[in-house]
């Protein structure tokens, strides 16, 4: 089985192109090549978005997804890659034809692109898809926003050309290989992933038709780029722009270039010199077109319920669980003991950075009883006494056990009069096995809008989104996105 599923990956990867090269007369433009079974299923497939109806279930989450992102690019313009993203655009100034949002600010769409991508991952509040190992939205919704307003599409249009930029771009890392690309080849999937689906948003926003969209995926593949190097940011800039900035900008890019006219190669995924092989030797370009249609990818994509790093979010859904079923105050706690896989506990071990720091977001739920958006960038209240004595509570234990289960987490409250609580949580609330309904989504969003743009606005933000097929053109949402 193993041998004959490598010889069928082999053969996608070189059949496509290579033999077709090797007949092709001298002076045979490379584009005119013939096109792989690959590609020519994910290019119809792409091309044919923007007219195919989705199912109500994949609507009602691309809704969520819009909006999601959409809060994490106003709350972002609060922290410094937000500030950075918008000296960016204001200072380049442009044509005034895309909204920077959270601003005032209107410039070209590829600068927009750039500059919202950053908003969206200012923080560690966007969305994320585990089995890519990327966080898609921060890329696909500001590429597909940009180019929507140039070209003012409707928001039926702009709701699939979102749910395509989802299927497409995690599919490419899933192909390359998770986790191995990032572990042992050192890219970052979030940034390939992220500009696969900003292309293949933008280009559906675009309209472009099925070779183009093969020329489209073969710009993109050029530009593809981003290596693992950014997990040493540590003021989340860098972070910011490659996983969102970056790939957001160069998908709008190769769909502009496409759109005015530039072509390319016909199949960039297979032949010599192809993406696959120039990244990972073993991909499976099968994966690419695997249930096309049938499984989208952004019922597989988690909204964080919490604004905070991923690894702190069972352990906080543990505590809510446990007040919920005996409440508690935090002076009745003698200990909490949070079990975590071993990476993931290293990851949020007493950062000096609030919402990634374990021991402070524990403190502050004990405190608070909940964890907001304010709370978790609250860095002057890591030093007050009362948190201080909360987090000497916490005890963090690395578990190899739970090193091979994504995201969970096992709590135990230690209470003074010597009773324990205790909760293993398996499925992360807002995981695609323990999704947020509608209005738990709407109330995390309204956390991270209203204290930004008003509690009005908010309002009329949220019913728009939640209403996008009565909105005739995107450019409407421009009141509704900025502020003075």
């Amino acid at each position: 089985m193993a041998r004959k599923r490598e010889v069928t990956r082999r053969n996608l990867l070189q059949a496509g192109g290579a033999i077709a090269a090797a007949a092709l007369p001298a002076g045979k433009a490379a584009g005119e090549q013939a096109v792989g079974p690959v590609m020519a299923a994910l290019s119809s497939y792409m091309s044919s978005a923007r007219d195919r109806a989705l199912p109500d279930a994949v609507i009602e989450k691309t809704k969520h997804h819009v909006l999601d992102t959409f809060a994490a690019m106003i709350s972002g313009v609060e922290l410094a890659p937000g500030h950075a993203a918008i000296r960016f655009a204001r200072g380049y100034g442009g044509d005034r034809i895309a909204t920077v949002v959270g601003s005032d600010v209107l410039t070209g769409p590829i600068e927009a692109a750039l500059a919202n991508g950053v908003l969206a991952h200012a923080d560690e509040t966007d969305d994320s898809h585990a089995p890519s190992l990327s966080h898609p939205g921060c890329a696909v919704v500001p590429a597909a926003l940009a180019v929507g307003e140039q070209v003012g599409i409707g928001g039926t249009h702009f709701l699939r050309a979102v749910a395509l930029g989802y299927d497409v771009g995690p599919r490419v890392t899933m192909c390359l290989g998770i986790p191995a690309l990032s572990r042992e080849l050192h890219k970052s999937s979030h940034s390939i992933a992220g500009v696969f689906g900003a292309a293949a948003a933008a280009g559906c926003v675009a309209g472009l038709e099925l070779r183009q969209m093969r020329w489209l995926l073969d710009y993109t593949a050029q530009q593809s780029s981003g290596i693992a190097a950014w997990q040493r940011d540590s003021d989340h800039i860098e972070k910011a722009f490659v996983f969102g900035g970056m790939p957001a900008r160069s998908g709008v890019t190769s769909a502009l270039l496409v759109r005015a006219g530039w072509t390319g190669i016909d199949d960039i995924l297979s032949g010599p010199d192809n993406f696959l092989i120039a990244n990972a030797p073993n991909a499976d370009p099968a994966v690419l077109t695997e249930k096309l249609g049938e499984r989208f990818e952004i019922t597989r994509t988690n909204i964080k319920k919490w604004s905070v790093g991923s690894p702190i979010q069972a352990p906080l859904d543990a505590l809510e669980l446990l007040a919920k079923r005996r409440p508690f105050e935090a002076e009745q706690v003698r200990k909490v003991v949070v079990r975590l896989g071993t990476r993931e506990a290293s990851v949020v071990n007493n950062r000096d950075i609030p919402d990634i720091c374990l021991q402070q977001m524990v403190a502050v739920m004990l405190l608070d009883g909940t964890v907001s958006f304010h709370a978790a960038h609250d860095v002057a209240r890591m030093q007050d006494a009362a948190v201080q004595r909360q987090r000497a509570k916490v005890e963090l234990v690395p578990d190899a056990e739970l090193e091979r289960r994504v995201r969970q987490a096992i709590v135990t409250v230690v209470l003074a009069d010597g009773s324990e609580l205790s909760e293993h949580v398996r499925a992360v609330r807002g995981t695609a096995d323990n999704p947020m309904p509608r209005e738990e989504v709407v109330a995390k969003c309204r956390d991270l809008i209203a204290p930004v743009l008003g509690a009005e606005k908010c309002q009329a933000l949220i019913d728009r989104v939640l209403a996008l097929e009565s909105v005739g053109n995107l450019r409407d949402l421009r009141p509704l996105l900025q502020r003075a």
